[in-house]
This record gives C-alpha cells, sequence and structure tokens, in this order.
C-alpha cells in the first residue's frame, strides 16, 4: 500500500514523512484552503527534500498556464486535479496526474475509467469543499463500486492511523490519501506522522507476508 501524505506546508513536516517512508508528498495550491501554500514555499521545501519522495502539486480549477508554471518551478512529479477537470484539460499536462473524484451513491466506474488520468482518487468532499474534509465517505457502500475502476485507486477521507486497517481491509487499494488525521490544532504533527508510516508498514509487512505463505 502506498502513501501519499498532503497539505505540506514545512520543510520538518515534509522531511519527516520522506523518512518515515512516504511514497508522494502532496503541496496544496489552493487559496480558500488552511492548507495552501505559495509556489515559492514549496519550491523551497521541494529543493530541500529532493528526490526522496514524488512530489504533487494539488490543484481545484485552476487555469492550466498556472499548473505548469507551478509545476516547472517545484519540479512536481504528479499533478492532482481536485475540481472539474475534464479528459481535455488532463491531456494538456505533461507530468502524470492523479484524478480526485467525490463518491457518491451509484459512482460510475465507466466513467471514470475514461479519464486520461494515471491514478484515481477516491475523496469525501462537498460542493463547498472539494477535498479535505477529514471526513471519511460511506466506505462500506463504496466498496464495491469503487473495485470495478480500472485505475489504480488512492482512497482519502478522514484517513488516520486507528482506521488505517479497516481502509486496507475494505479496499486493499493502491494507496492511501491522509492529511489532517495527522495534525494537532490544524498544524502537521511529526509524532503522527511517523505513527501513521508505523502502521502502514506493519499492515505491507503482513500483507506481504501472507502473500508468501500462499505461495
Amino acid at each position: 500500500m502506498k502513501v501519499k501524505l498532503c497539505g505540506m506546508k514545512s520543510v520538518e513536516a515534509a522531511q519527516a514523512a520522506v523518512e518515515a517512508g512516504a511514497d508522494f508528498i502532496g503541496f496544496i495550491f489552493y487559496p480558500p484552503s488552511s492548507r495552501n501554500v505559495s509556489p515559492g514555499q514549496a519550491a523551497a521545501i521541494c529543493d530541500r527534500i529532493g528526490y526522496k519522495a514524488r512530489k504533487v502539486g494539488v490543484f481545484v480549477d485552476e487555469e492550466i498556464h498556472r499548473v505548469k508554471a507551478i509545476a516547472e518551478l517545484c519540479n512536481l512529479d504528479f499533478i492532482q486535479l481536485h475540481g472539474h477537470e475534464d479528459a481535455a484539460y488532463i491531456r494538456q499536462i505533461r507530468q502524470p496526474v492523479i484524478k480526485a473524484v467525490r463518491y457518491h451513491e451509484g459512482l460510475s466506474h465507466r466513467m471514470i475509467d475514461k479519464l486520461p488520468a494515471d491514478l484515481i482518487l477516491i475523496d469525501a468532499g462537498n460542493d463547498l469543499q472539494p477535498g479535505g474534509t477529514g471526513k471519511p465517505f460511506n466506505w462500506q457502500q463504496a466498496a464495491k463500486d469503487i473495485r470495478r475502476i480500472q485505475h489504480s485507486v488512492l482512497i482519502a477521507g478522514g484517513i488516520q492511523t486507528s482506521n488505517l486497517q479497516q481502509v486496507w481491509d475494505t479496499f486493499h487499494p493502491y494507496g492511501v490519501d491522509a492529511s489532517s488525521g495527522l495534525e494537532t490544532n490544524g498544524v502537521k504533527d511529526v509524532a503522527k506522522i511517523r505513527e501513521f508510516m508505523q502502521e502502514v508498514k506493519c499492515i505491507n509487512a503482513t500483507e506481504a507476508a501472507t502473500k508468501e505463505m500462499v505461495i
């Protein structure tokens, strides 16, 4: 199970995340978000962490020229689109794309599989907040719909150390995306980051051992 830790705003938190083994580090370029960072801030953090993890820029219905400019400045490895971006928009982006989709009952896996994205992120979200609500969607209801998606899937929405095993047992996803569950008073907590990544390692080790037994 891969891990994306999102909403990074400090070198300390980002370094803690990569040192603990995170696969992706996310930076939010969306001013209404409390986790928004300026391109300059993100570039400075990206400079410090180098190539230890894949750097992801998160955008919401942003002008394509600004996405491209920030991607170049920060040397981003992935672009995450969290708004209403369509296939034509996605095709204009050079980097691999993570397309976020809000879960709702009757979610069409056929429509999702038509998107020219490299990864699909399933999140909660609502009309006022496209993501980062810190609340899970209905996992049990969603499991059947999500298993039908052909793309590799990241699960987001209220994920923290205490429910990580449940996420794995329910979806067996390609990966998870965590943010608010790693914070204390709205700030990334290094201890929570380390605890979360330790739980990930335990789950991955158990899964690897189970596969060896089956073989």
